[in-house]
């Protein structure tokens, strides 16, 4: 099968597409047809091996210390399932899935256990909108939901809100019944809008922290604010909740959880099914949709890392494995 492989770190140029084994599946494994997949923040920081300096050297032995241990990288994914194990009893043959795979999705076939982050594909969704959601949707509902503690009607702002994990947290905070602001730049003011923003703010343009009413919480998708940047407008009993750290938050994390009302609070995301199923749910009823930047055919899957790396970005940015028109012919 081909897969877009990486033999060491470094630039998207270390990406390649070769022809590997089709990977084999355990008793309890499906092996997933991919059809369409994206490259992630996640993939671009372990393709660079670009780590915060505290976790550089774990990072580095839990994914390889001098090359990567998994040579091929990719979280989300969309596709049909084309075989199972004897032990499967989730799923059978045919069924459209998409999830969240640890690694190994940026390939045409991918073995993954039922019991891993993966359901069935809800029916209004294409293959390549399927595989813009996981990654971002999973990490904003735990950040927001679980870390937060988001209310119904409180004030909350999602600074990145045109990003990969910000058009759902917006989506996800409206959901949850919040008042939701969303800061971007200026050419994606009416896309967050359009997903359901309460108000925006232009940060070319206006500094979020010059509020006349404060905000319960402060979601930072993208690392480009503070705490002490952000405190003033926090609430007396608001959060502040990095979605990037470094040892700093972490510091503040443990301080202001022993002093003072406005907190920070850090947390790392898990990819639960149970998290997915309530995610595909939301999208069955159109309460939330993907945003996707671009697509990329897996041959040009460096040019997606570049795209992501770049931080400019809105949304996801999809690989099409298999050609989605052949497939969605073969489907009618």
């Amino acid at each position: 099968m081909k897969a877009a492989t990486y033999q060491k770190y470094g630039s998207a140029d270390v990406v390649e597409i070769k022809k590997v084994a089709r990977p084999t599946i355990k008793d309890n494994e499906v092996l997933v047809k991919v059809y369409a997949t994206s490259v992630t923040t996640a993939d671009w920081r372990l393709r660079a091996s670009a780590f915060p300096i505290y976790a550089w050297l774990p990072g580095r032995i839990m994914f390889g210390l001098f090359v990567p241990k998994n040579k091929i990288l990719g979280m989300d994914f969309s596709g049909r399932i084309v075989a199972k194990g004897k032990n499967v009893t989730q799923f059978k043959g045919g069924d459209e899935v998409f999830g969240f795979a640890g690694n190994g999705a940026h390939a045409e076939y991918l073995a993954i256990s039922e019991d891993d982050a993966m359901v069935k594909k809800p029916v209004n969704l294409g293959y390549d909108e399927a595989a813009a959601v996981p990654f971002g949707a999973l990490s904003a509902l735990v950040f927001l939901r679980d870390f937060a503690q988001i209310k119904t009607g409180q004030r909350v702002l999602i600074n990145g809100a045109s990003g990969g994990v910000g058009v759902f947290a917006v989506q996800l905070a409206k959901h949850f019944g919040a008042d939701v602001t969303g800061v971007c730049g200026t050419a994606k003011l009416n896309l967050v809008k359009s997903i359901g923003a309460d108000h925006v703010i232009d940060y070319t343009a206006e500094d979020f922290a010059n509020t006349a009413e404060p905000y319960d919480i402060i979601l930072d998708t993208v690392g480009t604010t503070s705490f002490s940047r952000s405190k003033p407008a926090l609430t007396p009993s608001g959060v502040y909740v990095p979605l990037e750290f470094g040892l700093k938050e972490i510091f503040q994390s443990m301080l202001t959880s022993m002093i003072g009302t406005k907190k920070v609070v850090i947390g790392i995301s898990g990819d639960s099914k149970d998290d997915l199923a309530f995610i595909s749910d939301l999208l069955q009823r159109g309460e939330i949709r993907p945003v996707i930047d671009a697509h990329y055919p897996l041959d040009r899957i460096a040019d997606a890392h570049r795209r992501v790396e770049s931080r400019h970005k809105t949304g996801s940015v999809v690989v099409s494995v298999e050609q989605l028109d052949t497939i969605r012919l073969a489907a009618a």
